[in-house]
């Protein structure tokens, strides 16, 4: 399924059915009086937000949304039926915007949430409302109200409990393969990945959701590279995950600085996000230079440096951990017994 976080579609809701003119018609009534019923109500424009849906990808080839009409009324004050609602299902964590794509309407975070953005039209009135003591057989009804329309911007922000960013190439995809059931790609060249990844982690005994995005390079605000546009994704988490290459040509605090630069660019309280930063493929160099690597970073500002490999696993339970520490609790199954955890990666590397 292909992945979309950007729609616009036109909605207009119902417009209410006209009220009728009628006159009650029956053997020794001559003068029955006016009987015609009220317009049924038009449909409304209704947004959910459901389970199992994770790109907006049917919007592009459906773009316009009317809801039904209400029916006309009819003889005997007989009132029309109304228009059937038009529900909208979206996944969660889509916001729906207006036309100059600034102002959020609606903002839809929950399974099941349902809001009416759009009220259809109330129905017209029959011409026995208009009877009174000096109007006995009212000839006039109401067309219906007319509903109501625009043009919305649907954008999607996937609801993650961590995110992953570094530069391209920092190991993001093999890092999200080995701790969930996520295939991303995996090539030795930027740019992998293309879309986010979602992938749910479990550790033990609870569980949590980890987007993973593409990578970011300098001058990503100004739409370098694939841009800042995915960012957005990561909005929502309650902490970040820094991936950093030591075994690039990129100097590993510089590459720190890049992305760190990008996300304050960005704004939207990315900058003061809590940040862990992971110092990837320790596999490829020697304890020494691990050591270094992790002094320096720590020196130009991260408060903990976790060194792990995304590739053996090493070290990846440690930060496991620390990203726990700031998620609410979540219980799932048992861990199964007997399983033993590696002395190594108990705890973050450190110089001291």
């Amino acid at each position: 399924m292909h992945f979309l976080d950007q729609a616009k579609i036109f909605i207009r809701s119902g417009m209410g059915g006209p009220g009728a003119v009628s006159f009650r018609r029956e053997k020794y009534e001559e003068y029955g009086g006016p009987n015609g019923g009220n317009g049924g109500k038009g449909g409304d424009i209704v947004f959910e937000a459901v389970a199992g849906l994770n790109t907006l990808i049917d919007f592009r080839y459906t773009q316009h949304f009317k809801a039904q009409r209400g029916m006309g009324g009819a003889g005997a004050n007989r009132t029309g039926a109304g228009g059937e609602d038009l529900v909208i299902r979206v996944p969660v964590g889509t916001q729906v915007l207006d036309d100059d794509r600034e102002t959020v309407l609606l903002d839809l975070t929950e399974v099941g949430e349902r809001v009416v953005l759009l009220r259809g039209g109330d129905g017209g009135r029959g011409n026995a409302s208009y009877k009174s003591s000096t109007n006995r057989a009212p000839r006039q009804c109401g067309p219906g109200w007319p509903g109501e329309e625009m043009y919305v911007w649907l954008r999607l922000k996937l609801l993650a409990d961590a995110g992953l960013v570094g530069l391209p190439n920092a190991g993001k995809s093999t890092f999200i393969n080995q701790i969930t059931n996520t295939k991303a790609k995996v090539g030795e060249y930027a740019f992998t990945t293309l879309r986010p990844q979602l992938g749910v982690v479990r550790h033990r005994n609870r569980e949590f959701v980890l987007a993973d995005i593409p990578g970011l390079i300098e001058g990503a605000a100004e739409g370098a590279g694939i841009g800042d546009r995915f960012l957005g994704h990561i909005e929502r988490c309650r902490v970040l995950i820094h991936l950093v290459d030591i075994h690039s040509d990129v100097d590993p605090v510089d590459a720190m600085h890049v992305v760190e630069g990008e996300l304050e660019a960005y704004g939207a309280g990315l900058g003061e996000k809590p940040r862990l930063v992971a110092l990837n493929k320790i596999d490829l160099v020697d304890k020494e230079l691990v050591q270094a690597f992790t002094k320096e970073l720590l020196d130009a500002g991260a408060e903990m440096v976790f060194p792990i490999s995304g590739a053996t696993g090493k070290g990846i339970d440690a930060l496991l951990d620390a990203v726990l520490g700031h998620l609410p609790a979540a219980t799932i199954t048992e861990r199964p017994t007997g399983e033993v955890e590696d002395a190594d990666d108990a705890k973050p590397w450190s110089p001291i």
